[in-house]
C-alpha cells in the first residue's frame, strides 16, 4: 500500500480529487507509457532469423530438397536452426534480466491528491496531478512549478549542460531531470509518450547490432565461398546443357557445390559466444548481445566517465583547515550548520555523514545553487548566533572583509591533490538573507577556514586498473569536471606515470588532426560535452583502436553507441542500459577484468 501523509498546512495546494483523476484516466490522460527496457521479443527473433546469410542458407536448403537431397538439407538447415535458437535464447535471457533491473530501479513519486501526499508508481500519474519535489528525486513527467518552494534541478542528462537550473513558479519541469537541492511542487502538463524524456530517448532506446571483426571475417569467407559456388554452378549448368549429363549426375554436382558452405562454422561460433556469456554472468556482468563476448577480447582502449564509474557518485567529508578557531571547534560549528539546514545537498549530506552536530533555531536560509555556488543559514539561539556560509571562494570573495595570505596557496595545494575545496565564512550578527523583494543578500563575512571533500572511489578500483594495464588495455577518463582535479583523482585511483590531461575548451579550438592526436596522447579529458565524448571515441576508432565506452547517464548514450563495445552500470539510466552491449550487475567495476579475460 502506498504511504501517505497530510500536506504541509503552510500551502494551500491540494491537487486533484480521486474522482477527477479517475475521469482523466478514462479520457486517456494517464501516464501509461510502456517503458522499453531493450529490444522486443519480435526484434530479437527477427534479427536472428531474417539476416542475409540465413536467407541464403535456407534457400540452398530448399534447393537441396528440390533435387532430392532431403537428408543433406535437414542436416544443413538443422545446424542453422540450432544456431538461431541458441542466439535467441541468449538474448531473451538478457532481455528478461534487464526488465528485472528496470523494475528495481524504477523511480517513485510523491503525489498530492485531496491534500494528502502518498508515494506511488509513475503509472498512477494523470494529467494535471500535483507532484512534490524533494532533493534527490527524479522527474518522471513534465510539468510547471506551482506554489511555494525553492528547487534546483540538474538537466545534464537531457541537455548535456552541466549548470544546475533554479526553478521558480511558472518554470517548466522536464522529465528525466533530478532535484539537486531544495523542494517544491509542480503540476503535470505532459504524460506518457508526450513527455520530454520519452521523446528524447525514443531513438536512444534503439539497440544497434554491430558485427565483430571475427563475424566480418566469417561473413567475408562465406561470401567468397558462395561466389565460388555460384561460379561453379554456372559452369556445371553450362556443361550439363552442352554434354547432356544425366539428371542424377547433376544432383551429385549440386550436392558437392552446396557442401562448400561451412554451415557448422556458424554453430561453433554461436555456441562459443553463449558459453562465454554464461561464464561472464557468473563474474557479475550481463551480456545483452552474444557477439559482445568476442568484442571484449578485441578492446585496446577503455574510455570511462568519472562520476558513477570510477567514483561511487558520492563525496566524503575530509577535513577542515582553520584560519580562525581550532580544528575541533570549527568542525563542531560546521556540523551544526549542516544539521540546521532544511534543504540538503551532497555537500551537507557528506558533512552530516562525517560529523555529529545539532539543529539550531533558523532565522533564514539560502539553499545551495549553481548560480550562487554557496549556501547560507542565519542562526539565532543562545548556542549559535550569526550568518554561516559554505561555498566557492571565488563567489564569496567579494563579501570577505579580509583574505589571509595563505588562503590562495592552501586552496591550490588542496585542489592539486584532487580534493574539492569550499570556503567556510561567517558574520557575527544573525540577519535576514533576503530583501523585501526576495532577492538574496549577504553581510560582510570573515573567513573561518577551508573545508575539503574527496570523491568516494569504487571498491577494488586499483586492482581493476592494474589488471587492465597488465592486459595491454589503455584506460582514459572522460569527465565533465575540472581536468586537473580529475587527473589528481585518477592518480589516487592507481593510474601510472605522469597523467597528461586536456580540457573540452582546448579541444574545441583544435583542428581535426590535433583533436585526433590529443585523443591518443591524453589520458584525462575534463569539461567534456556529450558531443565531444562521442567525437573522442570516433577519433580513437578512426586510428585503429577497438574502443569500449563505459557510462551511466543519458548523456553517455551517444558515445556508447559510437563505441565498438558499450558498457553500462546497472544503476545507470534505462536509456544507457538499453543501448549497451554489456551491463555491470551491482555496478561491479571489478567484474570487468574477468569479463575481458573470458572474451
Amino acid at each position: 500500500m502506498a504511504a501517505s501523509s497530510t500536506l504541509d498546512k503552510s500551502t494551500t495546494l491540494r491537487g486533484l480529487t480521486e474522482a477527477e483523476a479517475a475521469q482523466r484516466r478514462q479520457q486517456g490522460q494517464g501516464n501509461n507509457v510502456v517503458l522499453s527496457t531493450s529490444r522486443s521479443y519480435a526484434d530479437i527473433i527477427r534479427s536472428n532469423v531474417l539476416n542475409a546469410i540465413n536467407i541464403i542458407l535456407f534457400s540452398i536448403g530448399a534447393v537441396m530438397i528440390g533435387i532430392g537431397r532431403v537428408g543433406d538439407a535437414v542436416t544443413s538447415v538443422g545446424l542453422i536452426g540450432l544456431n538461431i535458437l541458441i542466439g535467441i535464447y541468449q538474448e531473451i535471457r538478457a532481455k528478461q534480466q534487464l526488465e528485472k533491473i528496470a523494475l528495481l530501479t524504477r523511480p517513485k513519486v510523491i503525489l498530492v491528491r485531496e491534500g494528502q501526499e502518498r508515494t506511488v508508481d509513475p503509472t498512477e500519474i494523470v494529467l494535471g496531478d500535483l507532484i512534490r519535489i524533494n532533493t534527490g528525486d527524479q522527474m518522471v513527467v513534465d510539468g510547471v512549478v506551482v506554489g511555494t518552494g525553492n528547487a534546483e534541478l540538474d538537466e545534464s542528462l537531457l541537455t548535456g549542460e552541466s549548470d544546475l537550473i533554479q526553478k521558480a513558479v511558472g518554470d517548466e519541469i522536464l522529465s528525466g531531470s533530478f532535484c539537486v537541492s531544495g523542494s517544491g511542487y509542480y503540476e503535470v502538463t505532459r504524460v506518457g509518450s508526450d513527455s520530454f524524456a520519452n521523446k528524447l530517448t525514443a531513438t536512444a532506446r534503439q539497440f544497434q547490432i554491430a558485427l565483430t571483426p571475427l563475424q566480418h571475417e566469417i561473413n567475408f569467407i562465406l561470401r567468397l565461398l558462395m561466389a565460388l559456388a555460384l561460379f561453379m554452378g554456372t559452369l556445371m549448368l553450362a556443361a550439363t546443357i552442352l554434354s547432356q549429363t544425366p539428371f542424377m549426375r547433376q544432383v551429385q554436382f549440386a550436392a558437392v557445390i552446396a557442401g562448400l558452405i561451412p554451415n557448422g562454422l556458424f554453430l561453433m561460433v554461436i555456441i562459443a559466444y553463449a558459453m562465454g556469456a554464461v561464464r561472464i554472468v557468473q563474474q557479475g556482468a550481463l551480456v545483452q548481445q552474444a557477439n559482445a563476448v568476442e568484442s571484449l577480447s578485441r578492446v585496446t582502449v577503455l574510455c570511462t566517465d568519472k562520476t558513477g564509474t570510477l567514483t561511487a557518485n558520492r563525496i566524503l567529508y575530509d577535513a577542515v583547515h582553520p584560519f580562525e578557531k581550532t580544528q575541533a571547534e570549527l568542525e563542531a560549528l560546521l556540523a551544526d550548520v549542516a544539521y540546521s539546514q532544511t534543504t540538503t545537498n551532497k555537500t551537507s549530506e557528506a558533512i552530516m555523514n562525517g560529523l555529529q552536530g545539532r539543529r539550531h533555531a533558523l532565522l533564514d536560509e539560502v539553499p545551495f545553487s549553481s548560480r550562487l555556488k554557496w549556501s547560507a543559514v542565519a542562526l539565532d539561539d543562545e548556542d549559535r548566533r550569526g550568518v554561516y556560509v559554505i561555498g566557492a571562494l571565488e563567489m564569496l570573495q567579494p563579501y570577505l572583509r579580509h583574505l589571509p595570505a595563505e588562503a590562495d596557496t592552501t586552496l591550490a595545494a588542496l585542489s592539486a591533490e584532487g580534493k574539492r575545496v569550499l570556503t567556510f565564512a561567517y558574520a557575527p550578527d544573525p540577519v535576514q538573507l533576503h530583501d523585501a523583494e526576495g532577492a538574496v543578500m549577504l553581510p560582510d563575512l570573515s573567513l573561518l577556514g577551508l573545508v575539503t571533500f574527496t570523491d568516494e572511489l569504487r571498491p577494488h578500483l586499483k586492482e581493476t586498473l592494474s589488471s587492465f594495464i597488465d592486459n595491454g588495455i589503455t584506460v582514459k577518463v572522460i569527465s565533465g569536471d575540472n581536468p586537473q582535479t580529475v587527473a589528481a583523482l585518477a592518480k589516487q585511483a592507481g593510474f601510472p606515470g605522469d597523467l597528461s590531461y586536456v580540457s573540452g575548451t582546448d579541444l574545441a579550438d583544435m583542428s581535426a588532426t590535433a583533436f585526433a592526436q590529443a585523443a591518443v596522447d591524453s589520458t584525462v579529458f575534463g569539461r567534456i560535452t556529450p558531443q565531444q565524448k562521442e567525437a573522442l571515441v570516433d577519433a580513437l576508432r578512426s586510428q585503429g583502436h577497438y574502443v569500449a565506452m563505459m557510462g551511466d547517464g543519458v548523456n553517455d548514450v551517444l558515445s556508447l553507441k559510437k563505441a565498438d563495445m558499450g558498457i553500462a552500470m546497472e544503476s545507470g539510466s534505462s536509456a544507457t542500459r538499453n543501448v549497451a552491449d554489456m551491463i555491470l550487475l551491482g555496478d561491479s567495476f571489478e567484474a570487468l577484468p574477468a569479463a575481458f579475460t573470458e572474451g
